[in-house]
C-alpha cells in the first residue's frame, strides 16, 4: 500500500485523464441533491443516477451551494 486513498495507485494524472475519456458522457444520467445546512454553506452533490452500490461512496462529487453555476447562465 502506497498511502494513497484515491484509488488510484502510483497512476500518474496523464494515465488517469487518459482512462476517463475511454468513458462516454452522452448517455450518463447524474442526480444532484442539495442537502441544507443552518450554520454553514447548503451543499450539492452529483452522483450518477444509476451507481452500483458498491462504488457509490466513492462516485460522487460535492460543493457548495455558492461555488455551483446554472449552466444556462454560463452559455
Amino acid at each position: 500500500m502506497n498511502g494513497s486513498t484515491g484509488g488510484y495507485g502510483d497512476r500518474s494524472p496523464r494515465q488517469r485523464l487518459a482512462t476517463a475519456t475511454r468513458y462516454s458522457t452522452d448517455d450518463l444520467d447524474l442526480e444532484s441533491i442539495v442537502v441544507r445546512h443552518e450554520h454553514r454553506p447548503d451543499r450539492w452533490t452529483i452522483t450518477p443516477r444509476e451507481c452500483p452500490e458498491a462504488k457509490q461512496v466513492t462516485t460522487w462529487l460535492s460543493a457548495d451551494a455558492d461555488a455551483v453555476v446554472d449552466l444556462e447562465e454560463c452559455r
